[in-house]
This record gives structure tokens, C-alpha cells and sequence, in this order.
């Protein structure tokens, strides 16, 4: 007896602590738990107020239950109730200040919370609601009341309905100290029951599988139930245990709760008088209980251990966060203006911590501009796209309908400008590396910090602000290099030294062509007088151009061209 007190009280510390892991979030530590798993329509809710007592969950017909109800079961003295006429209260994690003791309002809540999580038209949500309920009528109880297995999707609910519930009903009960409560409505065929069909993937070995037969009283006549109860159709270790629910039209007449457990013990007396000590809410209520603590005091020295590890690597992680800060406003100024300091160090490249591995920060910038990006412009030829034939076309194209003596500098204009728009993507491409390597220096900052560290939450606003600044001035660069590229195609200075003129280049062309004719003169055993003329026997005949008269026209002052010179 004295045991049996002590795990009694083990179960609300169970509750205290699933409480805690969902506050901050997360859930390391597997805790023993009941999940109530069925079909849609198998009468799952209808066996949580038969074992709590109260009418207070959610009706309708369909999908009712759409978001796990996390249910806890706290047993206290008559003497907690707050008046004698009270009968228990509930209360929700989300509102622990408020105590309910309308259980009509607890079903409101649980209805508006569906609502907001998974909308008005049967959509489905993982994250659970937990509600505490507190009497001297229920025995200390953890229950998971998950939606019903559903394979046509209704309403707004996706194609893969089914897959989502599964998975959501697999996320629960594949923990090791889950107890799986399988509910089957004894009026079907077992043997097609898809609740122990999930049981018995995640518990092959039925350890922890309790079954449970609704529907009793819905049985075709002339059937019976007793092997069922029994085990012999399909054994389940932990056994099967049978129940009777309200109907619908029960619930429509507002049957309480007291009545239905009165009719229900009526008829297994009179249909199942054999085993009848061995099936109804009530005893359901004391095998589960029952079964609880024993999974509690099975799973505690491993539950002691594994609290204690976690334990002692979070108190290491909180000793090496340092002190709590009492003046926030200083400390974020200061941690603010360290990741200032140290992006700037890291382009300017006076940081303490200098990479001996690879080329980042501020060198890596210099490398882009000066080699990535000088390598790209080198790699553009002059000509590329564009064919003689293009440059004939667009000569004869501006001419117009008759011959002109000069070309056109609109010709001239329209096809220099279609190479200059070469140079606009290597450009974009070189704003996209400095904009990802500026990218590279903030993660590098933030996780250089020992205040980032000790403040996630700090770092992920820090990053998420300024990785945002960055996005918005992207657009801005890239729009500024347009804008350089579309300056240079506005106006083409001609008086630039590096721009080949017309003069310059027949220049150019007649020094090409007198080298190339000295060459062949040289190599033909000939030689070349003061004026680069060849002389000499067999050298000078009457076949070959007169070299006096190809002297080159003398080059303007500055040795460039107009437009028209240039075409």
C-alpha cells in the first residue's frame, strides 16, 4: 500500500515535467504516457469521459478530434475543491491561471483552440492541447487522445490525409515508455483493425498494447463477444478489455455520465455476467492507472538516469553562459558595437583571428574584383556574336536608298553598343560573390562572439536583421552597375587615347602590310634601302607595287579619329 501511495504521487511529477518540456519547447527526455489510438468513429472520446466522468469534449460528426488532446488526470482530497457543490476544474497549459469548473467551457476551449491551429473545416494540426483536470472523482492518469485514423480527406484536409495521421500517431506511440491504449469497436471484424495494426509496428511484442471493444450493445444479434474479451480471437498481452458508450442519441438527450455507467454495468451483467469484473469504464480507468505506475516504476531508474545526464550538461552549458545580465540595455550596446568592430576588422583584415586555411573576408573581396572578376572581362572577345554579315547589314541598313561616300556613324553606334552589353553580367556576377562573401563574414562574426553564443535568441535577430540589410541593398548595386553599363552605351568617347580612329587605323593597316612585305622580300634573298624598298636583282619588278607611292597618309595631332573616320 505504501508503494502503491508512492507511485501515485510519481504520476503528477510525469505531468510536472511533460508540463516543462513543453515551455521550453522541446521534449529530451521520453516520459511514460498513455495514447489513445482508433479509427475515426470508434468511440475514442466517448472512453476519456467515460474514465474522467464528464461530458467535456467536442461532438459532432466526422473528424471531431483534430488536434492532440494531452490529458492529465490529477486525483485530490475533497477538501482542495473549492466548495462542497464542485465537483472538480480544469485547466489549460496555455492559460494556467484560469480554473474552469464548467466543463461546457472546457469543451469551448478545446473547440476554439482547434480552430485556430487547424481552421473551421476539418484540417488537422500535430501540436497538441494539454488540459489538466482535477478531482477527487479520477484516478492520476496521463491520456493522449490522438485523431482518429481517416483515409478520404474531407474538407480542407490534404490528399494524404491518412499518411499525416499515421505519422502523427507513430510520433507518439513509438516512444518506449508510451502504453498504447488500441481502441476497436467490437461490432467490425478485429482482425481488420487498424489500431492494433499501428500497435503492433512499434510494439511487435504487445508488451505495452492494452485493447479496448466499444460498441458492445451494437453487435448484430445473435453475436457474442466473449472470445473476443477473452483473448482467443487475437491475444493482446495486456488483454482486452470491453465497454459500453453513450449513443448519439443519448448525447443528443444530454445523458450524464452516471447514468451511462449505470446502464453499462447493467448490460455487461446481463449479457457477459461471467467477466463482467473484468470489463466496464470503471475497470478500465483501474487497469490503466494500474498499468501506469507499473510502466513508471519500470522506466525510473532509466528516466533517474537519463534526467540526471541532461541535468548535469545543462548545468555545465548555464555555468559557462556566465552571470545573468542585470543592465540589458548596456550589454546589448556593447555586444552590438563588438560585431561592428569585428565585421569591419574582418574586411579590413586586422582581425586577431586571421585564417591560415582559405582566402575570406576582406582579401577575398580584393581577389574577386582583381582576379575573379579581371579574368572575366579578359575572357569576353571583342567580336563575339558578332559576323561580318551583321556588319555589312547594318552598314547597307543605314545608308539608306542611296550610296554614301562616308559609313554611317549610326552603323558604328548600334554595334559597339551591342558589345558593350557584354560587360554587364561578369559584372552582376561579381556584385553576387561580394554580396555571398559578405554573407560568409556575418556568420563568421556571430559565431566568433561569445555573447552569440550565450544568447541564441540575440544572434538569430542579429543575423535575421542584418542579412535583411543586405538583401535590400542588392537590388540598389545592381542596379547602380546597370546603370555604369548603360552610361557607357549613352556616349562613346571618341577623343579617348586608347580609340582607334580612321586615320590611326589605316596607319596601322599600311604598317601591317609593309611589314608583311618586307618580310617576304628579306626572305626571298632581297634587301630593303634606307626607305624599307627593296633593291637588288629579281627583287623590284614591274608585278609589284610601287613602294614610294604607299607612304602612309601622316597621323592627325593626338592620333585618333571621329566616329566616321573610325567606321
Amino acid at each position: 500500500v505504501k508503494l502503491k501511495s508512492v507511485m501515485e504521487k510519481l504520476i503528477p511529477v510525469i505531468n510536472r515535467l511533460q508540463d516543462v518540456f513543453n515551455t521550453v519547447g522541446r521534449e529530451s527526455i521520453q516520459l511514460p504516457q498513455i495514447a489513445v489510438v482508433g479509427t475515426q468513429s470508434t468511440g475514442k472520446s466517448s472512453v476519456l469521459e467515460n474514465i474522467v466522468g464528464r461530458d467535456f469534449l467536442p461532438r459532432g460528426q466526422g473528424v471531431v478530434t483534430r488536434r492532440p488532446l494531452v490529458l492529465q488526470l490529477v486525483h485530490i482530497e475533497a477538501e482542495q475543491l473549492p466548495s462542497r457543490e464542485s465537483w472538480g476544474w480544469g485547466q489549460f497549459l496555455h492559460n494556467d491561471e484560469e480554473k474552469l469548473e464548467d466543463f461546457t467551457d472546457i469543451r469551448r476551449v478545446i473547440a476554439d483552440e482547434t480552430n485556430k491551429r487547424a481552421g473551421t473545416n476539418k484540417g488537422i494540426s500535430p501540436d497538441p492541447i494539454r488540459l489538466r483536470i482535477f478531482s477527487p472523482h479520477v484516478l492520476n492518469l496521463t491520456l493522449i487522445d490522438l485523431p482518429g485514423i481517416t483515409r478520404v480527406p474531407v474538407g480542407d484536409q490534404p490528399d494524404d490525409i491518412e499518411a499525416l495521421i499515421r505519422g502523427m500517431v507513430l510520433d507518439y506511440i513509438k516512444n518506449p515508455k508510451c502504453i498504447i491504449l488500441a481502441v476497436h469497436a467490437a461490432n467490425t471484424d478485429i482482425a481488420t483493425s487498424e489500431a492494433l495494426k499501428l500497435a503492433r509496428e512499434v510494439d511487435p511484442m504487445g508488451t505495452r498494447t492494452l485493447a479496448v471493444c466499444t460498441k458492445l450493445d451494437l453487435m448484430d444479434a445473435g453475436t457474442d463477444a466473449t472470445d473476443l474479451l477473452r483473448g482467443k480471437i487475437i491475444p493482446v498481452k495486456l488483454g482486452i478489455i470491453g465497454v459500453v458508450n453513450r449513443s448519439q442519441q443519448d448525447i443528443i438527450d444530454d445523458k450524464k455520465i452516471e447514468d451511462a455507467l449505470s446502464d453499462e454495468k447493467q448490460f455487461l451483467q446481463k449479457r457477459y455476467p461471467s467477466i463482467v469484473s473484468q470489463n466496464g469504464s470503471k475497470y478500465l480507468s483501474q487497469k490503466l492507472n494500474k498499468l501506469l505506475m507499473q510502466h513508471i516504476r519500470e522506466c525510473l531508474p532509466r528516466l533517474r538516469h537519463d534526467i540526471s545526464s541532461k541535468l548535469s550538461i545543462y548545468e555545465s552549458q548555464l555555468q559557462s553562459l556566465g552571470e545573468p545580465v542585470e543592465n540589458k540595455g548596456p550589454a546589448l550596446l556593447h555586444t552590438l558595437t563588438k560585431f561592428s568592430s569585428s565585421y569591419c576588422q574582418k574586411i579590413e583584415g586586422n582581425s586577431r583571428d586571421i585564417d591560415t586555411n582559405q582566402i575570406s573576408g576582406g582579401a577575398r573581396i580584393c581577389y574577386i574584383f582583381h582576379t575573379t572578376f579581371a579574368n572575366a572581362l579578359s575572357s569576353i572577345q571583342p567580336m563575339e556574336g558578332l559576323k561580318d554579315s551583321d556588319i555589312l547589314h547594318a552598314i547597307n541598313n543605314a545608308m539608306g536608298p542611296r550610296p554614301a561616300l562616308f559609313v554611317s556613324e549610326v552603323a558604328f553606334e548600334l554595334l559597339v553598343k551591342k558589345q558593350i552589353r557584354l560587360l554587364l553580367n561578369p559584372s552582376l556576377q561579381c556584385v553576387e560573390l561580394v554580396y555571398e562573401e559578405l554573407q560568409r563574414i556575418i556568420q563568421y562574426c556571430l559565431g566568433h562572439i561569445k555573447e552569440f553564443q550565450r544568447f541564441p535568441t540575440l544572434r538569430d535577430r542579429m543575423n535575421q536583421v542584418v542579412l535583411r540589410l543586405l538583401r535590400q541593398r542588392l537590388p540598389i548595386t545592381n542596379q547602380m552597375v546597370e546603370s555604369l553599363i548603360t552610361i557607357e552605351l549613352a556616349y562613346i568617347n571618341t577623343n579617348h587615347p586608347d580609340f582607334v580612329g580612321g586615320t590611326r587605323a589605316a596607319y596601322e593597316s599600311y604598317m601591317v602590310a609593309k611589314t608583311s612585305q618586307a618580310r617576304r622580300i628579306l626572305a626571298s634573298g632581297g634587301q630593303l634601302n634606307r626607305l624599307g624598298v627593296g633593291v637588288g636583282v629579281g627583287v623590284a619588278s614591274s608585278s609589284q607595287p610601287d613602294m614610294h607611292r604607299q607612304q602612309p597618309p601622316p597621323l592627325s595631332s593626338g592620333a585618333v579619329g571621329t566616329g566616321k573616320e573610325a567606321a
